[in-house]
């Protein structure tokens, strides 16, 4: 519907309702409306399962049609990401945001900072998937809203053209609403509790959901030590528990990625059950570290299993937890993997210790055998010492070549003192192109930084800190963050308006009409900013 066609419905629609509602602007109505294009959490949930359902079919057609998100604690980070998106690139097209339970535990949580197992509170994970769209809805509003200033002040002029364009621009605002994928860690339980958290996160906006194989009272981060997984069945009971519940809450399209904890994963809580040998469960038994046993020698309490007709004895740690054979992550990965597209997921995530293309690449390349369109999210964790892993992987390269590398210890090439050399180049280089080279190599339809804001918050902090506490004072402070607002065009250097003052300031003006006292006059300081 055009812009005048909204106004026009609500001209229908307030005169049809006669004398009580003669005060009702109808194009102030409908500016409203447009504002706030998404009145609920399953509206958004619709429509960015959408948005990501398109993508994932335009990467099957072309694996350069990867897409991007960073990882956002606070509603303020996520809408300042995607003003910046739309400014910098003019659409926020193949761009998300990611929520990390990380993040959640370490900055959201009631207790205070946590580690990220799992202790921080559930409902605070749709807390702040609600306050995200809060901030991106807003987003929206204020865009809109000087749009419309810009619109008034075109037909005042009388400007035909401009206001023919500023009404066209208004029917075809891209929302600053993206997808959000977002970690419901191991599920915060069992299957019915998953289905419960599931439709909180659902409900709040989340269309794609990110679940792992770890036991929910034992989870631990995916780049720390000490992870325990479960046997496939108890996993695909949370993948169901997903998909009913984007179904009952009518988000068809919604997005389940199964990640994989399996490579850094060498314990099990239990043994998994079996009815038939090659069975899902079976097959999960054949990892487990066994000794075999003669009948004669069973010890009081010890648990046993039966392989190729043999009586085994798992390897059991004083933890009650079971063990599993040296070597076999990545074959726990793949199995992982097929078993969870086969059962309802849409997406993978394998959790790698390094940032590795052709790692990465060998499994996903197991895993087409069996799924062919098979794709991955992919965490650019910055667990991963970038620098350090993939000057290494030059090295090893140059090696394999039979380059001399008698300029360079492989130990120690994190050093500023190769910052300028052609190996370190060379590495840079790997890492600008990774993304693509991993789309194109290793399946990777989605990259993300889990937790980039929490780190640029504490280096930007620290360097404010430095300068204002330190000799500069005041000038510590403008130098570093104002005047590179003014110049870099950053558009909370007006935080007023940021703050949606404008945009309270439209309101009263429909409420109150020539009585409105608004906060935008002559003598509010923002307007020393009015050029920048």
């Amino acid at each position: 519907m055009t812009y005048q066609g909204k106004i026009d419905e609500f001209r229908s629609t307030i005169g049809s309702r006669g004398a009580p509602w003669d005060a009702i602007d109808p194009e102030s109505a409908a500016r409203m409306k447009i504002q706030n294009r998404f009145p609920t959490g399953l509206d958004i949930a619709r429509h960015t399962a959408r948005i990501m359902r398109e993508d994932m079919a335009a990467y099957d057609a072309d694996p350069a049609a990867y897409t991007q998100s960073l990882g956002c604690w606070h509603g303020f980070i996520g809408q300042q990401k995607m003003i910046s998106i739309k400014k910098h690139f003019g659409s926020t097209k193949g761009r998300y945001l990611y929520l990390s339970g990380w993040m959640v535990a370490a900055l959201r949580s009631e207790f205070g900072p946590l580690p990220d197992q799992s202790m921080h509170e559930k409902t605070s994970v749709p807390a702040l998937i609600e306050e995200l769209y809060t901030f991106l809805r807003q987003a929206d509003a204020r865009e809109l809203g000087m749009m419309f200033r810009d619109l008034d002040a075109a037909r005042e002029r009388g400007d035909a053209v401009e206001t023919k364009r500023l009404e066209h621009a208004i029917e075809n605002h891209e929302t600053h609403v993206v997808p959000i994928i977002a970690d419901i860690d191991a599920g915060f339980g069992n299957a019915e509790a998953t289905y419960l958290l599931a439709r909180k996160m659902i409900e709040a906006g989340a269309c794609a959901l990110q679940i792992e194989n770890q036991v929910s009272d034992e989870k631990q981060c995916g780049h720390q030590d000490g992870k325990v997984t479960v046997p496939h069945e108890d996993f695909l009971q949370k993948i169901r528990a997903i998909r009913y519940a984007f179904l009952e809450l009518g988000v068809e399209d919604g997005i389940i990625v199964a990640r994989t904890d399996s490579l850094g994963a060498g314990l099990t809580k239990q043994i998994a059950y079996s009815s038939e040998p090659g069975d899902l469960g079976d097959q999960y038994n054949a990892f487990l570290d066994c000794d075999e046993v003669e009948p004669g020698s069973i010890g009081n309490g010890e648990v046993l299993i039966t392989r190729d007709g043999k009586l085994m004895r798992p390897k059991r740690l004083p933890s009650n937890l079971y063990q599993f054979r040296q070597g076999t992550g990545e074959d726990r990965c793949v199995l992982d993997c097929i078993t969870a597209l086969q059962n309802g997921a849409d997406l993978l995530w394998i959790e790698t210790e390094k940032p590795h293309i052709g790692q990465i690449g060998g499994m996903v390349s197991r895993i087409r055998e069996v799924i062919p369109d098979a794709k991955l999210v992919y965490n650019n964790s910055p667990s991963f010492n970038w620098t350090l892993n993939f000057r290494q992987q030059v090295y090893d390269a140059w090696a394999e070549e039979g380059r001399d590398l008698s300029a360079y210890d492989r130990d120690k090439l994190m050093s500023v003192d190769y910052d300028g050399t052609d190996l370190a180049a060379e590495a840079d280089e790997r890492i600008r192109t990774f993304q693509k080279d991993a789309s194109r190599e290793a399946g990777i339809f989605h990259h993300l930084i889990t937790l980039p804001t929490y780190h640029t918050a504490a280096l930007s902090t620290d360097n404010l800190a430095k300068r204002y506490f330190g000799e500069e004072g005041m000038l510590g402070y403008v130098r570093q963050v104002q005047r590179e607002e003014i110049r870099q065009g950053i558009a909370c250097v007006k935080h007023q308006n940021m703050a949606g003052s404008d945009i309270g300031d439209d309101h009263k003006e429909y409420f109150a009409g020539e009585a409105a006292l608004k906060a935008g006059g002559e003598h509010n300081t923002m307007n020393q900013f009015a050029a920048a």
